[in-house]
């Protein structure tokens, strides 16, 4: 299991029906307690992104994030943000980063405001996971009626 003995461990997910469309996030510590929420009209990446920040905001201190996003997870252990901060938030093709309205605060958070607080790890999804199979489930029944469930 990711995270160190004190950290807590959170797994989050974004789904997409119809990609771009109805959307939603979650993320859950366990089956007693999870977040999800929902956008009438985005992204698969922008719900991926949305679960991660969510759970930030709802979780203080240090913080084991377990996500099946590679989009997500890579721009920590890759270390895109450096590269984006550094060249004005361009990508390596010079274009715009997308979802920077999304990225930007995630990345205040990871690096500036909470350094060494909140680590990221992948998990591969659809792969028999339970924590991985519950946000899978609460983020997609969140796009499918387009209503939020916290616990």
């Amino acid at each position: 299991m990711p995270g160190s003995t004190d950290s807590t461990v959170v797994f989050t997910d974004g789904a997409c029906l119809n990609n771009p469309g109805p959307g939603g996030w979650a993320w859950a510590e366990s089956t007693q307690r999870y977040s999800s929420g929902h956008e009438a009209h985005t992204t698969n990446q922008r719900m991926e992104l949305m679960a991660v920040i969510q759970a930030i905001e709802s979780n203080p201190g240090r913080l084991a994030i377990v996500s099946d996003s590679t989009y997500v997870v890579n721009c920590f252990k890759n270390r895109w943000w450096a590269g984006w901060r550094a060249k004005g938030w361009r990508n390596a093709k010079g274009e715009p980063v997308a979802n920077q309205d999304l990225w930007r605060p995630l990345i205040e958070q990871v690096i500036d405001l909470r350094a060494g607080e909140i680590e990221m790890s992948w998990v591969k999804g659809h792969s028999g996971n339970a924590m991985n199979d519950l946000v899978d489930s609460l983020a997609t029944e969140a796009a499918r009626t387009q209503r939020s469930a916290s616990v």
